[in-house]
């Protein structure tokens, strides 16, 4: 039997089980209950059985995402589906998918609705629908964040394990730090938009909300690639960073929670956590950061969001906020325009060069949170507060980060987001991972841990890294002085390396104690009299990877080994002739297992 709360783990185990057959997803979601407002449309039995009848002709280990439902913000094409992106006058049926829906389908995932957002994505609150305001997974009478309620809300609550969403100004962000869920904020072009009505069509992201960083960067590892038919689509850069290097998180020096004591005290608990977890903290002045962020709805940016919206609709069709705030823009002209790009481009400058002092920013998702009566009091000043910490991000160029952080004593929840320069979405992945596992938070609303269904053992996530797609890293096992701890260590650290797995080579393989080595090295040769080895797997950058390959010294090199699990991966090597009798080149020490604890013996 399906059931809520399921990670994407956890519903490939019962399939895998046969606890469940694809045609149990018709019975779960004709259960689903939408009294908060999240779904716009429900998959109809049809549409089900239209994407289980092409997933079933397949293998199931063909497909990464066999069965998995998920939901798709209704800004986004579904083929067959309505697109309406809240404003029943624009509506249309898609007659193809979206770039990236069409790359979760191949991968074997079934949309399962189309959730509901701010009027054309213009809100951070959820509450700007005519299909109703989406009420917070945690208590009915608050805001759920926007303008990606409905999806952050169907995976807050554990109707999927993940859902799409997209992010301007924060849309893909605040939602999830008001749900206890990660938001995924991609770095600009990176997944492709083609499918999507634009908001603001040169700083629109498609975002990705999860219960777990290690779930939403899988996702993203297969919806991600370049798409010609974007014109903003980017090629994914071989020097991207794989984690952090610097050991520094920059945070504002000075920063406005609205009298929300809760929130104040949040953010001390999550420096704290910060701190154990071995970052200096830094604070900075955040004047320019506040700068971009208020161009973006005080400026004339807001004349891309009118030029998206009149090319579809007439205002009169909109709700009286949407019209309120696109038209501003007529107050704009093409010089205003060009005025502030090249100001965005000089703030967005300075930002650079800030962020290049740090691995990351670290600011509260959203400053605090409100009632939905609060919020209609109010609606222009009180959004406005929502977007305090994420309205520059995109504008300046930025990948972004979501993640939970603490269950209030007002039993909300609190999160933050970590920031960095474009590019560095898998270091901010990397250090997700890390974040969670430090956490003490159940995932969503269910009584899930992140420690229960992740591995300590790592600091990577090994499922992404796995993904042939993305070139930004390359796997190398080192045996000996390299292993964490060790003397040659930091040769792979102070290139970004990021260890992903401590396991065992396959059987078959025979440890040397080299002669003459300094510091004390290994030898690792393929032996039909062999044993298992233990290695260290980590993930180095590419575009840094052959300065390690030019550091090894004879009789070492780089090749290929097996692992315990099958795999093949980089690894340091030695060449046979060093064990021949005449050189003496080094001792057998295959029955120690490994280096490290070779090593031990010699030091007790």
């Amino acid at each position: 039997m399906m059931q809520t709360n399921w990670t994407i783990d956890d519903w490939q185990q019962a399939y895998d089980r046969g606890d469940c057959q694809l045609t149990d997803l018709i019975d779960y979601v004709a259960q689903i209950n939408n009294d908060n407002n999240a779904w716009i449309a429900i998959a109809t039995e049809q549409q089900l059985h239209e994407q289980i009848k092409v997933i079933s002709a397949q293998k199931s280990a063909d497909l990464p995402l066999y069965g998995i439902p998920f939901g798709v913000k209704d800004n986004i094409d579904v083929a067959g589906f309505d697109t309406t992106a809240a404003c029943p006058a624009s509506l249309y049926v898609a007659e193809k998918d979206a770039y990236v829906v069409a790359k979760l389908k191949a991968a074997g995932a079934i949309v399962i609705g189309k959730t509901n957002l701010d009027q054309f994505a213009t809100g951070l609150v959820g509450t700007r629908s005519p299909h109703g305001a989406v009420s917070n997974s945690f208590d009915a009478k608050y805001i759920s964040g926007g303008s990606s309620s409905g999806s952050a809300i169907s995976v807050a609550n554990g109707v999927v394990p993940f859902a799409l969403g997209t992010d301007t100004a924060g849309s893909g962000r605040v939602p999830a730090g008001h749900n206890n869920i990660v938001g995924l904020k991609p770095t600009k072009g990176w997944l492709s938009t083609t499918g999507l009505i634009p908001a603001c069509q040169l700083h629109d992201v498609i975002s990705i909300f999860a219960l777990t960083i290690k779930e939403a960067w899988q996702v993203a590892s297969i919806m991600q690639g370049y798409d010609e038919q974007d014109s903003y689509s980017r090629t994914h850069p071989k020097t991207a960073p794989v984690a952090f290097s610097l050991g520094r998180v920059a945070i504002p020096n000075s920063l406005e929670f609205y009298g929300d004591n809760h929130s104040t005290q949040a953010f001390e608990q999550a420096i704290e956590r910060l701190e154990k977890l071995g970052y200096d903290v830094c604070p900075i002045d955040f004047d320019v950061f506040d700068e971009l962020a208020d161009a973006l709805y005080n400026d004339s940016w807001v004349s891309e969001r009118a030029f998206a919206i009149d090319n579809r609709v007439n205002r009169d069709a909109l709700l009286p906020i949407t019209r309120q705030i696109i038209s501003q823009a007529d107050n704009y002209s093409a010089v205003d325009a060009m005025a502030a790009e090249y100001s965005r481009a000089k703030l967005s400058r300075r930002i650079d060069q800030i962020m290049t002092q740090f691995d990351a920013l670290m600011v509260p998702t959203a400053p605090t949170i409100y009632t939905i009566e609060e919020l209609e009091a109010d609606p222009l000043s009180k959004n406005s507060h929502m977007g305090a910490y994420t309205n520059f991000v995109n504008l300046a160029d930025l990948s972004a980060l979501a993640l939970p952080n603490v269950i209030a004593e007002d039993g909300l929840p609190r999160g933050v987001t970590f920031i960095a320069k474009a590019w560095h979405d898998e270091a901010l992945a990397n250090f997700g991972h890390r974040w969670q596992l430090a956490l003490d938070i159940p995932l969503g609303t269910s009584n899930q841990s992140y420690q229960s269904i992740s591995s300590t053992e790592s600091s990577a996530l090994i499922p992404l890294q796995d993904t042939p797609n993305i070139n930004s890293s390359i796997k190398l096992a080192v045996v000996g002085a390299h292993l964490s701890g060790m003397p040659l260590n930091y040769q792979l650290t102070d290139r970004g390396g990021v260890l992903a797995q401590k396991t065992q080579t396959a059987d078959g393989y025979k440890l040397f104690a080299l002669s003459g080595s300094t510091p004390a090295k290994p030898g690792l040769q393929c032996h039909i009299e062999g044993s298992a080895i233990e290695v260290e797997v980590w993930h180095i950058p590419t575009a840094r990877f052959g300065e390690i390959v030019n550091e090894v010294p004879a009789p070492l090199g780089i090749g290929n080994v097996e692992l315990s699990d099958g795999s093949w991966v980089n690894s340091f090597i030695c060449e046979g002739y060093v064990f021949e009798p005449e050189f003496n080149g080094g001792t057998d020490i295959t029955e120690f297992g490994g280096w490290r604890a070779y090593i031990a013996t010699l030091n007790s």
